[in-house]
């Protein structure tokens, strides 16, 4: 028998979810406020890093279907 997982805490549930919001934020007040160069590019990286890591959790990394008797 497997022993009952801990439960997680509030730390260990919401540290990604917050980061990401933080990226997010960034990249777009970086996209609203630059005009060119260096600016362009933080905003790019920001707003595609939350853009992957949703992709990869929510389309790539799915389990595959089991068959049902």
């Amino acid at each position: 028998m497997s022993s009952p997982r801990e439960p997680l805490s509030a730390a260990a549930i919401w540290a990604w979810p917050i980061a990401l919001g933080v990226l997010t934020s960034i990249g777009l007040v970086a996209a609203l406020f630059s005009d060119g160069g260096l600016g362009d590019q933080v905003a790019g990286v920001c707003l595609w890093v939350p853009a992957l890591v949703g992709v990869w959790f929510g389309w790539l990394r799915r389990p595959p279907a089991t068959a049902t008797k």
